[in-house]
């Protein structure tokens, strides 16, 4: 018995259950936001799927993962893409700098103009692209 009047084998098992418990939230929200991310899956069959966390949550969550885990990857991929877009067409649009089509368009009045020559355009364009 120590100080604290706490065996050290049961302190052991008290944070492996408070980590399992965390596991376990971790994952029944992961499984809940990709239910309802998925637009091919019917309402019913979302439905199923929440009342059978609730009645069997470890073995549901297990189905699921066996299951589901491959289109769940899928999912969060395309999440995890179309924010790191947003977010660079974001940051582009803040820093003020022009789109490639607005850098091709001054590049081709300039040209048009004879302010430039075509190599010069041809340079400005493939810049512009890059």
């Amino acid at each position: 018995m120590s100080a604290f009047g706490v065996d050290g084998w049961e302190l052991v098992w008290s944070i492996f259950w408070v980590l399992a418990f965390f596991v376990y939230i971790f994952a029944l929200f992961a499984i809940i936001n990709d239910l309802f991310d998925d637009h091919g899956l019917s309402g019913w069959w979302k439905a199923l799927w929440v009342v059978a966390l609730l009645v069997f949550p470890f073995l549901t969550i297990l189905v699921y993962l066996i299951a589901r885990g491959k289109g769940m990857q899928e999912r969060s991929q395309r999440r995890a893409a179309a924010a790191q877009k947003a977010t660079d067409d974001y940051i582009r649009q803040t820093a003020g700098r022009p789109s490639p089509a607005d850098e091709i368009a001054k590049a081709k009045a300039l040209l048009d103009d004879g302010t430039i020559t075509q190599d010069e355009y041809e340079s400005m364009k493939a810049r512009a692209l890059t």
